[in-house]
């Protein structure tokens, strides 16, 4: 059978279980257009701001910067890692920019924002994996915007001895670190980390700051299985983390992990039940959730949801 005569028969017709070129209609999101876009953008290239939403090609960056919520990037844009799923550049980083906790600051006062997300790319070369410019930013911007909540997603600065300390100290109100993925993928997909290191790190945040919340999040259409997805479930439970978020893995270029499928948005919503049974307070499984997606709207809902627990 020629490849053309394949395309039309039944049997190698595009389905989310036999991923194209092609996204299906829930995956889809229309260009980013709007006047705030463009201002945000502005703003990011003023402060000489990197951004993960246009490093890592979010889908969402259209809706988030519309609204003047971008998730900054701190210590440059170069990974010294090479995961399989991300579309940020590897190779040898630049010199940390000493400026960047101001102009973090500055970014806080003049957006205006509730909540505010700061990632970085890894810097295994940094003695301290870039845990001590986190912890500025985190100060600047406390100091800047004190109405503005903060939300880290660190990296897991390669296990350095006292790193997690100095970020958890400078007072984040959410610390995030992503799985990424189920524990048998880690080998292909996250070649450069260990899956219960990452679960360790999690676990210690809430050992080193009771009332921190912490969260993490997998992409699901890697190869996963259902009950593999429920044992994360599981294990971070059992590591007391607050919030877990479950988005669609999206192959960014060729030389990525390919998809294996498009996960069902009926698939979604029994992740998210099933994640609430096991004790979760916050929820997010959506085809376009993203670990920085609405996070100032879920970050009020987790805070009202440990009230309401409390009973307060």
């Amino acid at each position: 059978m020629s490849n053309v005569e394949k395309l039309r028969h039944p049997q190698f017709k595009n389905t989310p279980e036999r991923p194209s070129g092609r996204k299906p209609d829930w995956i889809r999101v229309k260009a980013p257009t709007s006047p705030a876009y463009g201002e945000t953008k502005r703003l990011m290239k003023k402060l000489n701001l990197t951004t993960v939403c246009e490093e890592a090609a979010c889908p969402n960056i259209g809706e988030c910067w519309a609204q003047k919520h971008a998730t900054v990037m701190i210590l440059g844009d170069t990974c010294t890692r090479a995961c399989a799923f991300c579309n940020v550049i590897t190779g040898k980083p630049g010199p940390v920019d000493m400026l960047e906790p101001e102009n973090v600051g500055i970014m806080a006062l003049k957006t205006g924002l509730k909540h505010m997300v700061i990632t970085s790319v890894d810097r295994d070369d940094l003695a301290d994996g870039g845990a001590d410019q986190f912890a500025q930013c985190i100060s600047k911007v406390h100091e800047m915007a004190p109405g503005t909540t903060v939300e880290v997603l660190t990296p897991d600065f390669r296990d350095k001895e006292g790193a997690q300390e100095i970020v958890i100290a400078a007072k984040p109100d959410v610390f995030n670190h992503n799985l990424e993925t189920v524990p048998r993928l880690y080998q292909t997909i996250r070649p450069g980390s260990r899956y219960f290191t990452s679960l360790r790190l999690l676990q210690k945040a809430k050992e080193l700051d009771p009332e921190i919340f912490t969260k993490s999040g997998i992409m699901v259409g890697l190869g996963e299985t259902k009950e593999e997805v429920v044992q994360v479930m599981d294990d971070l439970r059992s590591a007391d983390v607050d919030f877990m978020t479950i988005g669609q893995y999206l192959q960014p270029t060729l030389r990525h992990a390919t998809i294996d499928r498009y996960v069902t948005p009926d698939e979604f919503v029994e992740y998210e039940k099933i994640a609430y049974s096991k004790g979760f307070l916050k929820v997010s499984a959506s085809p376009l959730t993203r670990s920085s997606y609405h996070a100032d709207e879920d970050f009020a809902a987790l805070r009202q949801a440990r009230l309401e627990k409390l009973g307060t």
